[in-house]
């Protein structure tokens, strides 16, 4: 039998790589679709190095082209998709007034729109046998600070996308899910103070681990019941009254 395959959208670093590593533990042939080479072939070297399969594609998920023919190479070299991660993402955070077009149309392009051409291209793929779709938004499309609008507007276009896709695709067999990370420290975890923790019901920040483990859940066909569902892993910080 073939090996499962699962793509991860800007798995170079912090929670995508992360999400990928914890696909190969589960002997997943990996996709790194990541616009960074550097970056991505790093994921790759660190999966072989644990004897697993992973290839790098370099995409730019802003672009709907590169996102297709990332897809296409994917399934003529490998015959299935059977999990995509919608991972990546940027946010730039910018004063209200001063945020221009250019800028609220990338961040857009590459988190939101990047979600549904790439959830429709590999649907293609897995209309005949079905699959996962697991798209990464956050707890920023349902709080938020000053200067996020176009993030989350980007993170809240997420969540609809996510409902729509699953009630479009639940015909063929195909789940689609939101994660929705709160805190996750990608950087120094040992930098973190004592009042960080503090902020988090579950007593401590996230850590990319967290979130690859919700991934895994998601994308397992034990749980295809579960779909246009959104998984909230943030420590229950959204649900703690903090008063400063």
């Amino acid at each position: 039998m073939r090996k499962k395959v699962a793509i991860v959208t800007g798995a170079g670093r912090g929670i995508g790589k992360e999400v990928a590593l914890a696909f190969a533990r589960k002997k997943y042939q990996v996709i790194v679709a990541e616009i960074d080479s550097g970056l991505g072939n790093q994921t790759v070297d660190e999966i072989s190095e644990m004897g697993e399969g992973a290839l790098f594609v370099k995409t730019d998920v802003s672009k709907v082209n590169e996102v297709e023919a990332m897809v296409a190479r994917v399934h003529e070299e490998f015959k299935r998709i059977d999990v995509l991660v919608n991972n990546a993402g940027i946010s730039e955070f910018c004063d209200v007034f001063e945020l221009d077009e250019m800028q609220w149309d990338k961040v857009i392009d590459t988190n939101l729109k990047s979600v549904f051409f790439a959830s429709r291209a590999v649907a293609r793929v897995m209309k005949k046998t079905g699959g996962s779709i697991v798209n990464m938004a956050s707890t920023r499309a349902v709080m938020s600070e000053p200067g996020g609008e176009a993030y989350g507007a980007s993170k809240g276009g997420i969540l609809a996308v996510t409902h729509s896709l699953a009630a479009s695709l639940g015909t063929y067999g195909i789940t689609v899910n939101a994660v929705l990370p709160g805190w996750i420290e990608t950087g120094d975890y040992g930098e973190l103070k004592e009042h960080h923790h503090k902020q988090h019901l579950s007593g401590r920040v996230g850590k990319p681990a967290d979130v690859a483990r919700a991934c895994l859940f998601l994308a397992s066909r034990e749980n295809d019941f579960i779909t246009g569902a959104q998984l909230v892993v943030d420590g229950g910080m959204t649900r703690k009254m903090i008063y400063e």
